[in-house]
């Protein structure tokens, strides 16, 4: 089986990043096997979801250890999402592999990604708001408890449905558009529920995906044998690393990524994305500053005593709060403020 250095370099970056902020796999991982290797959409798509099948279970068994997963939720999900991917897989898969249907693949790709991003920001504020809503009720969330929701089987199931059609078509959409789904239909459930609930029922979707494309001939076998070599290791690496420090810049470099990615793939000229991107750059931190000080737009702005309003703003970009700006000599006597990302449920931007 030919070996491939750097695909496999490649796999062990996105590996390490899924490892490190538990998102960016099929996101990621697509769009370098198509810009950086050149390898045809509909192959690109199904040799991801393979490697995306070995590194999803890592992000589940942790959220299954902390018991923030609401098995209910994922039974009715995977009633939806797991027939559904295989018929997205089929429906591709009955277009052929002309070059109308790759460019059509990329662009369902380029919008997947575009939702990712949108997606990120959503569950951000939303988790931000829930946290100090609770704060400020004095509500203490006991650690592996479960959100209490009552569950609606047939919203559900169409969620499920909807976010396996297209992932067996582009290989994202596993958490974005499930996790929009989720987050509008139960607004009461927890970021942490939130999410091991996703990465769990994404664990049999993404199979039936995989094995949908493997079926159809969609895959290169020495492509996803590469990318596993680093892939296994990388996602290692990233989940010992997240529990021993932040990973907020991280995640905000990912959204970049993604961002550039969707809008290159949807077809948008160079210097729009050049555009969007320096928007993104100089204007993302200081509406999330603003977020952050309103608490989720629940409250007017204030200033925070002690800290300058440079120094949100550097904690917006970087996810760094800002009594861990000061020099290591002035952080004991500096005050803690009320800017406390290690407490809060929402710090992924």
């Amino acid at each position: 089986m030919d070996f491939n250095i750097g695909l496999t370099v490649a796999g062990l970056i996105v590996g390490f990043v899924v490892g490190l902020t538990g998102m960016g796999g099929g996101a990621l991982m697509t769009p370098i096997l198509i810009f950086f290797f050149g390898i045809d959409p509909l192959k690109a798509v199904g040799s991801d979801l393979v490697v995306s099948l070995f590194m999803k279970p890592v992000g589940a068994t942790v959220h299954m250890r902390r018991g923030t997963v609401n098995f209910e939720l994922v039974k009715w999900l995977c009633l939806g999402s797991v027939p559904s991917a295989l018929a997205g897989v089929f429906i591709l898969n009955s277009f052929g592999n002309s070059e109308a249907v790759e460019n059509a693949v990329k662009v369902a790709l380029g919008i997947a990604l575009l939702i990712s991003v949108l997606t990120m920001t959503v569950k951000a504020v939303i988790s931000l708001r829930q946290h100090y809503r609770d704060k400020a009720l004095g509500i203490e969330v006991p650690h592996g408890s479960v959100s209490q929701i009552t569950v609606k089987p047939v919203p559900t199931v169409l969620i499920g449905a909807l976010g396996g059609v297209v992932v067996g078509m582009t290989s994202v959409g596993s958490g974005s558009l499930i996790i929009v789904g989720l987050l509008l239909l139960y607004p009461l459930l927890r970021a942490g529920d939130l999410v091991g609930t996703d990465l769990v029922q994404a664990v049999p979707l993404v199979a039936a995906a995989a094995l949908g494309h493997v079926l159809v001939g969609n895959f290169d076998a020495p492509v996803a044998f590469s990318l596993l070599i680093g892939a296994l290791p990388g996602v290692y690496l990233g989940s010992r690393v997240s529990s021993r420090g932040q990973s907020g810049l991280i995640r905000r470099a990912l959204m970049i990524v993604l961002l550039a990615s969707g809008l290159k793939l949807v077809g948008a000229a160079p210097a729009a994305i050049l555009a969007a991107l320096v928007a993104f750059v100089l204007f993302g931190p200081v509406m999330w500053a603003i977020v952050r000080n309103t608490e989720g737009f629940t409250r007017p702005m204030h200033r925070v005593h002690g800290v300058h309003p440079m120094r949100l703003v550097v904690a917006a970009a970087t996810g760094v709060p800002p009594r861990f700006q000061q020099p290591p000599t002035e952080q004991a006597a500096a005050p803690v403020g009320t800017w406390d990302p290690e407490e809060s449920a929402a710090d992924p931007l």
